[in-house]
């Protein structure tokens, strides 16, 4: 069933973070067939590349020029730094609103953990029997060794949905976080069968530093854009996306 939002924000909006050095190392990986990323640093740490620090600085320049009902009054980002610092950069253009960011676990990056910057190639070369798994469970239930699924990444946030219920009416909300608790929240959101949203994640290509936003429409918070790249495409900062599904290692660096 659909959540209810008799009260709660106003309107919620859910940001990609910038294109990231993971990004890139992924895109390189693909490229060369490689197994492993060429990427030493721990999930958490991974910074945004040049690209994801220009697209974070356009994506505040659009959110200056929105109408006052429209900024953000709330910002809350995942404390991976490539999501962290998406949301201080992006936030540098409204300095004059006092904006904090408050930082929440929730919107981490799921947790691949012992296939953590391995390609699909080097998962099937090196942990076939994970491979084999994953193709037996499925995508959204599958969850690597020590690591996380989809469906644990919609545990967390439907805890933070409900959180958001109380103390946060008529805020306008703003999240700074990852492609997959993108996908999810519009799973919880939208009640969207889980046959669904694998077919709306292999047909999306979602962008570094896009726009989801849901407003309240009664009890309901309603779809009002996806993936939207209309701040990056006004930019001269050069857009970027998630790889299509039958290319990308589920990384979401």
């Amino acid at each position: 069933m659909k959540p209810r939002w008799e009260s709660g924000p106003k309107s919620l909006v859910l940001v990609r973070h910038g294109e990231s050095r993971g990004n890139q190392a992924d895109d390189a990986a693909r490229s060369a067939g490689a197994e492993v990323l060429d990427l030493k640093e721990r999930d958490a740490d991974v910074e945004l590349s040049d690209t994801g620090r220009e697209q974070a600085h356009a994506l505040g320049s659009w959110i200056a020029e929105l109408d006052a009902e429209s900024r953000p009054t709330v910002v809350l980002a995942s404390p991976y730094r490539r999501a962290a610092d998406t949301a201080s950069l992006a936030l540098e253009a409204l300095a004059d609103a006092g904006l904090q960011v408050v930082y929440d676990e929730r919107l981490r990056e799921r947790d691949f953990g012992a296939l953590d910057r391995l390609t699909g190639a080097g998962i099937r070369a090196r942990h076939p029997e994970e491979a084999e798994r994953r193709k037996h469970v499925g995508k959204f239930y599958y969850q690597p060794p020590s690591g996380e699924s989809w469906a644990n990444v919609a545990q967390r946030a439907r805890n933070l949905l409900s959180d958001l219920r109380h103390g946060f009416d008529g805020e306008r909300v703003w999240m700074f976080t990852h492609q997959a608790v993108i996908m999810t929240f519009r799973y919880i959101l939208e009640e969207i069968e889980e046959a669904d949203l694998l077919a709306l994640d292999r047909e999306v290509r979602i962008g570094n530093a896009s726009v989801t936003t849901y407003r309240r429409e009664g009890a309901f918070l309603e779809l009002e854009s996806f993936a939207d790249t209309t701040a990056l495409d006004r930019s001269p900062a050069q857009s970027t996306h998630e790889a299509p599904q039958a290319e990308r290692t589920d990384h979401g660096h």
